[in-house]
This record gives structure tokens, C-alpha cells and sequence, in this order.
């Protein structure tokens, strides 16, 4: 009933005009930066930090909240319209939101998208109200044996991704590995595929090569179909409301509600990120559906899967934050500052100390989401208008924001050369007909599982060691499971082909 009480008294204390204004274009910045490539939510909240110093701590703390919420969501409409991920969290809603735009259901799609944001954000944020305290306790038993047996069995969702062509679809994934490896190594810090090239140490950084891999190989097919007159005339079609039926909606629950629980657990996993939750919510989304073959072609269930999870990862990374004083990920950590800065100890004692300030971040989350929902939907119909842009105006724009956008990401010329050369891959993937979702993810999943297996083989002194911990137990011999179903169903398609060409 305290608790209660407190979360009343918080959300009267915010919904102050100049609160309510801060919060509001915290969001604004947030979804616009979100939007545009390179400008991730962790720079907006940097960007942010400083303008804080001077507000009392629970609006300070409350803009930045915004601004994180913004951010996330905001990735969204670059990925459906442009094919350009605007955040790492939104990589997955490329997958089926641009070729949903492609088939005239752009509204449709950033309906979708826009509705499970917010829905996502709103139940990890009920989750992280009610529960954070005993979630926290569960996150501490997390070792780098248990990342680790989680980072393998995202890796073992290749085989669900290339499911109908595992071999091209292990192809595309090595390689994504491969590109991982290069750099110093994690731990130790060798040089590994560097080729005695400085700007190589530091590795290929992950926004610059999504960028590269969707938007750039996207530019290039574009103006190459543009060169031979067989260019696609996009058209818009009109909807009412978000674009989707109740009927639509309903459906959609469980892969929502599937989807939000991988995002908050995910997201309470410190170093783990949106990303990894994104993608593992659509490749579950993919493995449950009874339709799987849809998946790529313009699937609403993959929009629903990705934007429901990677949202709720906000929620899920606040916990350990606010609880235990570890931040989830890169934003959580910009707002670590934001809480050193008003002289506040994130952790346990917060909870005592400054109770009205936690409570008031709980309520801020909760109206900065309906916020987010708002602002969204008002401005749906003027981000379609991009698509009716002349491809002869809108590619070479595009080319300049991911090519600015890879260089603010770490202020680094390399970056944009990253830019460039991985937009060579996937134009490549494409003319080979290999596909770019099992490179992505091993892309992103390589660094983290290799980080993890080196310290908890320096914790436990053996891989052997893992085996005796229970939750990495369940997680491993899971992924062997997939591996295992997916390739008895990799056969039974070529015995199937095999009798068909006899």
C-alpha cells in the first residue's frame, strides 16, 4: 500500500505544466534522434546530460527518462520506411517493416510498430514498478557462464533463420563472425585481423555496419534498378486509426506478450542490449508462427515481435540500475551520470534515501510512454511522406545522414569507410542471394559470447565448470535441442526435394 501511495504522490508531482513540457520534448529529441541513423539514444541522453544540472533531480531525471524512450522508439521509422536501422535495438524491424512499405502498407506497418512501443514500454515499466527488487536478486545470479549460455543460444537461432537453405544461411553467419573477430581481443587485447592497421584495432563498430549492411546495399540496389528502368513505384495506401483491426490486435497478444518477456528479461541482463532482445524475439516469433515462411516478405508478427521487445528492454535495464546501481546498457550508464550529477547514489540505499525520486521515475516512464504513443501518432502521416520523395533526391540524402551519422557515432573517419565496405557486403549478399539476418546476428552476438566464455573460463578455471551451473545448463542443451530439431528439418526438406526431382 506504501508503495502505492508513493506512486500516486509521483505521478501529482509530475504532471506539472514545466514538468509535463520537459517530458514532452524529451521525447521529441529522443524519437528524433532515434530516427536518424548514427544519432543513437545514448547521444541524445549525453547531449542531454549537461542541461540537467541545473533542474531539480526528479525532472532532471525525468527528461532524460524521455529522452531514453524517445530514442528506442524512434528507431522504428527509419527501419520501416528507409531500411536504415536508426538504433542497434531496431535492426529486426527492417526484417518485415520495409518490405511491409515496399507493399503499399507503410501506415499499416508504423501503426504496428508504434502501438507495441508503446505497449511494450508500458508493461516492462508495470514490471519494473512492481517487481524490480526481487528481479534484481534473480539478475545477480547471473555469472558470465549463464551471458554465455544465453549468447549461445542466440547463436544457435542461425539455424532458425536459414531454416529452407541452412547452408547459405551458415555461410552468411560465419562470416558475420569473422568480420567480430577483427580487432584486439576482448580480456587480453592481442591484435586479431588487423593487418598492422591502427584504425582496425578498435574493430568494426556495430551502427556504422548495420548501416552499411541495410541502408548503403539498399541505395545501391535502388539506383541500380533505377539504371536499368526496372524501379518500383512505392505507393501509400490510406488507413484508419493505427492501420490494424481489434481482430488484428488480438491476434497479435501472445507474440506480444512472448515478445515484452524476452525484452524485460533481456534487458535486465547488464551488457546484453536491445539488440540481442530484438532479435531473439523475432527468431522466437518466427519459430512459433504457422506461418514462417512469411517471415522477410512483410510480416506483421516480426514488427510486433521486435518493437514489443526492444522496448521492454528499457523497463528490464532500469532495474538494475535503480536497484543495484549497475546500468542494463549504454543509456542506463549516460543516466548513471545523471544521477551523480543531483548527488544521488543509485542502489539499494536509493529506495530509503530518495524514495520520492525513484517513484517519480516510475511514474515519468508511464507518461512518457503515452507520450511517445501521442506524439507518434500525430506525426504518422508525415513520416510516410518520405516514400513520396524522388529517389533521385532521397538517395544521395541518405547517403550524406549514414555516412554523418557513422561519423558522430565515435567521431572516427574509419567509421564511414566501415559505412561503405559493408554496404559492398550486402549488395554482394544480395547478387548472392545470401541472407543478411544470420550475418547481423552473429555479428552482434560474436564479441559478447567470446567475452563471456573467456571470463568464465577465467572464473570457473574450465569449461567443464559451466555444466555444474543450472540456469547455463537449460539455456545450452536448449540451443542443442533447436540445433538438433533444425537440422532433422533441414533433411526432411531435402529427402522431400529429393523425391519430388525423381
Amino acid at each position: 500500500m506504501q508503495a502505492l501511495a508513493l506512486l500516486g504522490n509521483a505521478f501529482v508531482g509530475i504532471c506539472t505544466p514545466a514538468s509535463l513540457a520537459m517530458m514532452v520534448a524529451g521525447v521529441a529529441i529522443g524519437i528524433v534522434f532515434g530516427s536518424i541513423p548514427g544519432l543513437s539514444a545514448s547521444m541524445a541522453v549525453a547531449l542531454m546530460l549537461p542541461l540537467t544540472f541545473s533542474m531539480t533531480p526528479s525532472m532532471g531525471l525525468n527528461t532524460l527518462v524521455a529522452v531514453y524512450i524517445g530514442g528506442i522508439s524512434g528507431g522504428l521509422i527509419s527501419a520501416i520506411l528507409l531500411n536504415m536501422p536508426g538504433t542497434a535495438s531496431s535492426i529486426a524491424t527492417c526484417f518485415d517493416g520495409h518490405p511491409m512499405a515496399k507493399n503499399g502498407e507503410a501506415m499499416k506497418a508504423l501503426g504496428l510498430g508504434i502501438v507495441f512501443s508503446f505497449l511494450g514500454s508500458v508493461f516492462s515499466f508495470i514490471i519494473l514498478t512492481f517487481c524490480a527488487p526481487m528481479l534484481a536478486a534473480v539478475a545477480l545470479k547471473f555469472t558470465p557462464a549463464e551471458n554465455f549460455g544465453i549468447c549461445f543460444f542466440a547463436l544457435t537461432m542461425v539455424a532458425i533463420l536459414s531454416s529452407g537453405n541452412m547452408i547459405r544461411g551458415v555461410l552468411a553467419g560465419m562470416l558475420g563472425l569473422i568480420f567480430a573477430l577483427v580487432g584486439m581481443a576482448p580480456i587480453d587485447g592481442t591484435p586479431r585481423f588487423t593487418f598492422g592497421a591502427s584504425s582496425l584495432m578498435a574493430g568494426f563498430d556495430t551502427l556504422p555496419t548495420l548501416i552499411g549492411i541495410f541502408a548503403i546495399s539498399d541505395i545501391l540496389i535502388t539506383a541500380e534498378s533505377m539504371g536499368s528502368g526496372k524501379m518500383e513505384t512505392l505507393t501509400v495506401k490510406k488507413v484508419k486509426g493505427f492501420g490494424f483491426s481489434m481482430k488484428e490486435f488480438v491476434y497479435h497478444l501472445p507474440n506480444f506478450l512472448r515478445s515484452s518477456l524476452i525484452g524485460t528479461g533481456i534487458g535486465i541482463l547488464p551488457g546484453i542490449g536491445g539488440s540481442t532482445s530484438g532479435m531473439l524475439a523475432y527468431v522466437t516469433a518466427k519459430n512459433m508462427s504457422k506461418h514462417p515462411e512469411e517471415f522477410g516478405k512483410g510480416c506483421p508478427d516480426g514488427i510486433v515481435a521486435t518493437e514489443s521487445a526492444n522496448n521492454a528492454t528499457i523497463g528490464g535495464a532500469m532495474i538494475p540500475l535503480l536497484v543495484l546501481g549497475i546500468p542494463g546498457d549504454g543509456v542506463t550508464a549516460m543516466m548513471l551520470g545523471g544521477f551523480l550529477i543531483h548527488g544521488l547514489s543509485a542502489g539499494p540505499l536509493l529506495f530509503v534515501k530518495n524514495a520520492d525520486v525513484v517513484y517519480g521515475i516510475f511514474a515519468a516512464c508511464m507518461v512518457c510512454a503515452f507520450i511517445m504513443l501521442i506524439v507518434e501518432w500525430t506525426c504518422i502521416k508525415g513520416f510516410v511522406q518520405v516514400l513520396k520523395v524522388p529517389k533521385h533526391i532521397l538517395l544521395p540524402l541518405i547517403l550524406v545522414l549514414c555516412c554523418v551519422g557513422a561519423y558522430a557515432t565515435n567521431n572516427r573517419i574509419f567509421d564511414v569507410q566501415s559505412v561503405l565496405i559493408f554496404g559492398i557486403v550486402g549488395y554482394l549478399y544480395h547478387k548472392l542471394s545470401l541472407p543478411t539476418t544470420p550475418f547481423v546476428l552473429c555479428f552482434l552476438i560474436g564479441e559478447m559470447l567470446e567475452t563471456y566464455l573467456r571470463r568464465g573460463i577465467m572464473q570457473y578455471k574450465s569449461f567443464g565448470a559451466f555444466f555444474k551451473r543450472p540456469i547455463f545448463d537449460a539455456f545450452f542443451f536448449i540451443a542443442i535441442g533447436v540445433l538438433i530439431w533444425s537440422l532433422y528439418k533441414e533433411y526432411k526438406t531435402y529427402l522431400k526435394r529429393k523425391q519430388n526431382m525423381a
